[in-house]
């Protein structure tokens, strides 16, 4: 069964730091495009980021040059480093993972490109 559990959330002040993991198990996705997207209050799901099986990397507009995502492929886990956080910011954040290997797609954030999804970590942003 594949499982995907993501960490680090919590109750930061604006301009602080938060380091999000998301541990998968069940299967390997090293060869596979991870993301994390996330969910304000009343919102629905938005897109934060993704990396593809190459490494690349892909942001939305609002975290550019402060979210960085990466991935350690021997622990099967993915990373979001979030610096000079946001009230804005503030949402529940999920890690999602596609099921197919070596795939390259044309959006990255569209939410139906990933078949794994995890339950999600809080994260509030207080001004």
């Amino acid at each position: 069964q594949v499982q995907l559990v993501e960490s680090g959330g919590g109750l930061v002040q604006a301009g602080g730091s938060l380091r999000l993991s998301c541990a998968a198990s069940g299967r390997t996705f090293g060869s596979s495009a991870m993301g994390w997207f996330r969910q304000a209050p009343g919102k629905e799901r938005e897109f934060v980021a993704a990396i593809n099986w190459s490494g690349g990397t892909y942001y939305a507009d609002s975290v550019k040059g402060r979210f960085t995502i990466s991935r350690d492929n021997a622990k099967n886990t993915v990373y979001l480093q979030m610096n000079s956080l946001k009230p804005e910011d503030t949402g529940v954040y999920y890690c999602a993972a596609d099921s197919l290997s070596f795939r390259y797609y044309s959006n990255y954030g569209r939410a139906e490109e990933y078949d794994y999804w995890g339950q999600g970590t809080q994260v509030t942003v207080s001004s």
